[in-house]
Parts: C-alpha cells; structure tokens; sequence
C-alpha cells in the first residue's frame, strides 16, 4: 500500500468521523463517496501555526481545547495526533468564528 492509497482511507475516516460528530445521530454512515467539491481538509497542529502568520502551536492547541475550532484526536491518550479542520481555523480568524 502506497502513501496516496493510506492518505486516501484516512481522509474517507476523517469525514466519517466528522459527520458523525456533526450529526449527533448514532445511525449507522452511509457508504457513498462524498463528492471532491465537499473535500475536507485537516492539518496538524504544526501545519495550522504555519498556515497563519503569527500564530503559535501553543495557540492552535488552547483553541482547540476551548472548542473555538473544530477537531479530531486520532490515537489514545496523549499520544494521538490532534487535527484541526483548515476551514474553521481560517474561518475563526476572519472573524466569524465564536
């Protein structure tokens, strides 16, 4: 298995762990393939203090912890990598975030 296969199933688990996060609904995940338009896009704590000048990792992570920006822990514990939606991060710095 190549990188673009493993990057392709762990974006198909980030969107099915998001829309199950959003619904609030325990049914279970529909299988269709969600159209490229809807694609979402997670960066890693590292990746959202670079994507925006100015901003620092410990920033991104209390962000993160107050629920201001919408997130994923992948892995258990204090291991698991934390992924931040790029959408709401940019979103959040323009000013329509809460």
């Amino acid at each position: 298995m190549n990188i673009t296969e493993k990057k392709a199933i762990v974006d198909n688990i980030l969107d099915l762990l998001i829309k199950l996060t959003e619904d609030g609904d325990n049914s279970a995940p529909q299988t269709t393939k969600a159209p490229t338009s809807n694609k979402v896009e997670m960066l890693t704590i590292k990746e959202s203090a670079e994507l925006i000048s100015g901003l620092s990792e410990h920033t991104v992570r209390q962000l993160v912890r107050q629920g201001k920006v919408k997130s994923v822990r992948t892995g258990a514990g204090r291991n698991g990598k934390i992924l931040v939606n790029k959408a709401d991060l940019v979103e959040y710095f323009q000013g329509k975030g809460a």
